[in-house]
């Protein structure tokens, strides 16, 4: 009798201890389920969730409140322009950089005590990698941004095309815009599925092309923009705007690549005087020199 009122003790306890943590699960927006107390540590949830991440939103809080706002809204914007590589926020980017200023001096420093330098060298490795460390992110990022405006540039006119056709055919911009974005790949389409979502959210159609236009600072694509926001409140035919600007754009494209042939010759000039001239020079005067040495060598 004594062990089944024991029993009974203990299990209303634990009914209720169940009942507390699905509760507190169920206001914190957890799923509802706890682990029980009889379940082994392996299916609990892993040590670095329950000691390590909660420490790291920790510091990522304090780290967003002590930098100013205006500096992380700039540094958000190059890593938008640079397509965010590998997923990287300003947090995270911070952190890399930190982590290259420690780890490239401390690195270089190494080498010159393996290498057996004197002491001004190794002092010059350095300061050499304490400077690859801050310009290496920033160099990393602006040849992603210069390869994601080329990218745009390429796409701009096939995109211009594809959305003045979805056009003609019936639909409303942001529909085409839909339709076009669902069938390709690449920056634009990226960056033009963004603008429809924050359509959806509730901005006007003037702020989302905005957004577009300042994450790809390309001329090209800030003048279709532009005429794309004009055409619309001025009420005029927006497959007329779009044929103009993809006919200007390729007509400019064009203009580009003449202008880079143009430059081909000059490019060209310095390693042909540096490299190719001399091997013609010793293939055609070698022979004449090693006649007169000889010449000379004899009399």
């Amino acid at each position: 009798m004594i062990v089944l009122i024991i029993g009974g003790i203990l299990l209303s306890r634990r009914e209720k201890s169940v009942k507390v943590h699905s509760r507190k699960a169920m206001i914190l927006g957890a799923d509802g389920s706890t682990p029980s107390l009889d379940e082994p540590v392996d299916k609990r949830e892993p040590l670095f969730k329950r000691l390590v991440e909660p420490k790291l939103k920790e510091f990522k809080r304090k780290f967003r409140r002590n930098m100013p706002a205006d500096r992380q809204e700039k540094l958000e914007l190059k890593l938008l322009r640079a397509g965010n590589p590998m997923g990287l926020a300003p947090f995270e980017y911070r952190i890399a950089q930190l982590i290259l200023v420690v780890s490239l001096p401390l690195l270089f420093s190494m080498l010159s005590v393996l290498g057996n330098v004197s002491f001004g060298r190794g002092l010059f490795l350095v300061l050499l990698g304490l400077g690859m460390a801050f310009y290496l992110p920033v160099v990393y990022l602006k040849m992603k941004t210069a390869k994601r405006q080329t990218q745009a540039v390429k796409e701009l006119p096939d995109f211009i095309d594809l959305l003045a056709v979805s056009m003609e055919a019936g639909l409303g911009f942001d529909s085409a815009i839909s339709k076009v974005v669902g069938k390709q790949k690449g920056v634009l389409f990226t960056e033009f599925t963004r603008c429809l979502e924050e359509l959806k959210l509730g901005k006007t159609r003037k702020e989302a092309l905005s957004g577009v236009r300042e994450r790809i600072n390309v001329d090209d694509l800030k003048l279709l923009i532009g005429s794309i926001i004009q055409a619309e409140q001025l009420g005029v035919g927006m497959v007329q705007t779009l044929r103009v600007q993809s006919e200007e754009i390729r007509q400019r494209r064009k203009q580009r690549a003449e202008e880079q042939a143009m430059k081909a010759p000059i490019k060209m000039l310095f390693p042909l005087v540096m490299f190719i001239f001399p091997c013609i020079f010793i293939v055609l005067l070698g022979p004449a020199i090693i006649q007169i040495i000889e010449m000379f060598a004899n009399q």
